[in-house]
């Protein structure tokens, strides 16, 4: 397990990376400076429950991981396999019982917010951890137009002041735009420069 004291605020990116590609790389550096992190942890999911096949070997994608996200702030995780977690609530439940006092907040990209209201507990997650949303290609209009962007929208922190949401309570969201890289892990795999098992 990953180490974090008391009081850190520690960004949370989920996924099955497979593989693992600069675009993840860019948002994890965009959200170091965005949303007021110490550290960003890669949760690599033993699989993503709304995906038919499954990823790559875990030691396969851990190695790419690394090898993509070389940062002294980043740490590369198994986290989900290690707790038996599947679901991100079920994982954030069990993060916050193993690290009291951390601070956390979960990241995504915004194609996951357009389609937040399909994963399990998502309203969970959105009262549990702030949620900092980093603008992808072709995602932002239907990612704002999104069930959990209307239904939160009370809760939203501008832009302009991302830097508060690392210290802000829950329900708490930003969306911030980026500089896209417009690179993905499907297009990886169509191109043949990767094997899923």
């Amino acid at each position: 397990m990953p180490f974090a004291t008391k009081g850190q605020v520690v960004g949370l990116l989920g996924g099955s990376f497979d593989p693992a590609h600069e675009g993840h790389a860019h948002i994890t550096r965009e959200a170091l400076k965005r949303f007021g992190l110490d550290r960003v942890w890669w949760l690599l999911s033993p699989g993503n429950p709304l995906k038919e096949h499954g990823p790559a070997p875990m030691a396969q994608r851990m190695a790419r991981a690394r090898v993509v996200m070389d940062h002294p702030k980043v740490e590369i995780t198994d986290i989900e396999a290690q707790l038996g977690t599947r679901y991100t609530a079920q994982t954030l439940a069990a993060l916050r019982r193993h690290y009291p006092g951390v601070r956390f907040v979960w990241l995504m990209g915004a194609d996951n917010l357009a389609q937040f209201h399909l994963w399990q507990d998502w309203r969970q997650i959105m009262e549990t951890v702030p949620v900092g949303v980093l603008a992808r290609p072709g995602q932002r209009i239907s990612a704002r137009m999104s069930r959990a962007a209307a239904l939160y929208a009370p809760y939203r922190i501008a832009g302009r002041n991302s830097q508060l949401l690392g210290r802000a309570t829950a329900p708490a969201w930003c969306f911030v735009n980026v500089p896209m890289v417009d690179v993905s892990s499907t297009a990886l795999r169509a191109a043949g420069g990767w094997r899923s098992a």
